[in-house]
């Protein structure tokens, strides 16, 4: 099969279309032939050199960590799943590749009305918002602040708090950014400086919880608008958590949540957009775009 991967860290340039032998599907298992694989931060940090806990450091490593496909293959043991089921899952490695193996407990059914780029790029950012937000319970009635919230994790994020019965959301993004923050149901205010007075100005009566896509900056802000430092996270800032007292907030992804944001999706409850498509061969031009950190929605590599 082929797959874009890396031989050895660094920046994007270390991206190549290699061949590797087709993985086949064990006990419990099934193969997808991958139509579409998500791209994260999560993938450029693996590919610069960190290693999440419990992947190996062999090299050359295939990244993606979200993808969707038709199962061609089906191991012993499989129940509910059959060859030609389209479906959407996550992994910690490989999605970059025109097969993955994966257990059943890390797909779903697609939706039949889901475009195939929605659901190669939904499982990573819509769970990592749900998480983020049940973290610092969000609920009826809170303001909530999400910094970034033009982005693809910041997106769903605003669009979860509003459905969660969040009273008030108020999204930080670029000027250029603002009318598609409203659009989601957020109030945009400009990054920069002065940003604690503008969203103090916009929360007269204060900020119950933040969340934090883009940077220190929005974190140090979260700290002066929030009271209590338990109800602010960041998915970025990793490095001052521990001097400003948040909680580190990480979690687990699950099937189990991956289908109830399938069936938002399907319902018309959860709204993706698609920043833009690679082939498998411009994975390298993906990963550029990603680390500017700017522009609306989600990056998709395309198998086909």
């Amino acid at each position: 099969m082929r797959a874009a991967a890396f031989r050895s860290y660094g920046g994007p340039e270390v991206m190549e279309v290699m061949e590797f032998a087709d993985p086949q599907a064990g006990p419990g298992q099934v193969r997808v032939r991958v139509k579409t694989a998500g791209v994260q931060h999560y993938d450029c940090s693996i590919r610069s050199g960190w290693t999440p806990p419990g992947v190996s450091d062999q090299l050359p490593k295939i990244p993606g960590n979200e993808f969707a496909g038709i199962i061609d293959q089906v191991g012993e043991d499989v129940g509910g799943f059959a060859v030609g089921t389209e479906v959407l899952g996550f992994t910690l490695l490989n999605g970059y590749a025109e097969y993955v193996v994966v257990g059943v407990d890390q797909i779903v059914k697609k939706p039949a009305s889901m475009s195939w780029e929605v659901a190669g790029g939904l499982t990573g950012n819509g769970q990592g918002a749900y998480i983020a937000l049940r973290a610092i319970g969000v609920g009826e009635g809170d303001t909530v602040l999400i910094h970034g919230a033009a982005g693809s994790l910041g997106s769903y994020a605003v669009q979860l708090a509003k459905l969660w019965g969040a009273k008030t959301v108020i999204g930080t993004a670029s000027e250029s950014n603002h009318d598609y923050v409203r659009s989601l149901g957020a109030i945009p205010v400009t990054y920069g400086e002065g940003l604690v007075e503008r969203v103090r100005a916009l929360a007269p009566g204060g900020v119950d919880a933040a969340f934090d896509t883009a940077g220190a900056e929005g974190v140090r802000a979260s700290v002066q608008l929030v009271a209590d430092r338990n109800r602010i996270c960041t998915f970025v800032a990793y490095d001052i958590i521990e001097e400003l007292g948040i909680p580190a907030v990480r979690g687990v992804r699950s099937a189990a949540r991956l289908a109830e944001l399938a069936e938002l999706h399907a319902d018309g409850k959860l709204r993706t957009t698609i920043r833009q498509t690679f082939p498998l061969e411009q994975a390298e031009a993906a990963h550029r775009l990603i680390e500017t950190r700017h522009g609306r929605g989600k990056i998709v590599l395309t198998m086909d």
